[in-house]
């Protein structure tokens, strides 16, 4: 379960990363062969680097919500 865990997490951090050069290319005005035009680039770079970001944070609330870490509820660390 761990292998699996993993691997669902660097697919969304290799496409953030590739989001990210995305983005630096169209900054600095170098046009991947695949789009069309900088701007459409630098848009799916955006899409990408947002989309990886918010599924590894995501994975992340769930983990923390299933180990009741989260504040505010009835059993965690923060109520002490």
């Amino acid at each position: 379960m761990r292998l699996i865990a993993l691997l669902l997490l660097v697919l969304p951090a290799v496409l953030a990363t590739y989001g990210i050069k995305l983005m630096r290319d169209a900054f600095f005005g170098e046009l991947t062969a695949i789009f069309f035009h900088i701007v459409v680039q630098f848009i799916i770079g955006l899409a990408l680097f947002i989309g990886g970001l918010v599924f590894i944070g995501g994975f992340i609330l769930h983990r923390d919500k299933k180990r009741q870490l989260i504040k505010g509820g009835k059993n965690n660390r923060y109520n002490h």
